[in-house]
């Protein structure tokens, strides 16, 4: 029986990055990082979703609410699981 090896197979991206990076003498890996978000903007964003759904609650009448829960209901089971 043959000898497997325990090498995972890399990503297509993994190895062309490696390549990238052993053609240009660089190193690659931390070129991609995320961007700094502004905390001001991020806790607005909080606030605003913290109060979004409460909010749309008490505007929509007893009738509606009921409507869009069956509606949500009847998609949710009528997926063939």
């Amino acid at each position: 029986m043959p000898k497997r090896s325990s090498k995972r197979k890399r990503d297509v991206n993994q190895l062309a990055a490696d390549i990238v990076a052993q053609s240009t003498g660089g190193d690659h890996i931390g070129q991609f990082t995320v961007p700094f978000k502004n905390p001001a903007a991020v806790e607005l964003g909080r606030l605003g979703g913290l109060k979004g759904g409460k909010a749309r609650a008490e505007k929509l009448s007893k009738y509606r609410r009921r409507k869009i829960a069956r509606d949500a209901a009847k998609k949710r089971w009528s997926k063939g699981h």
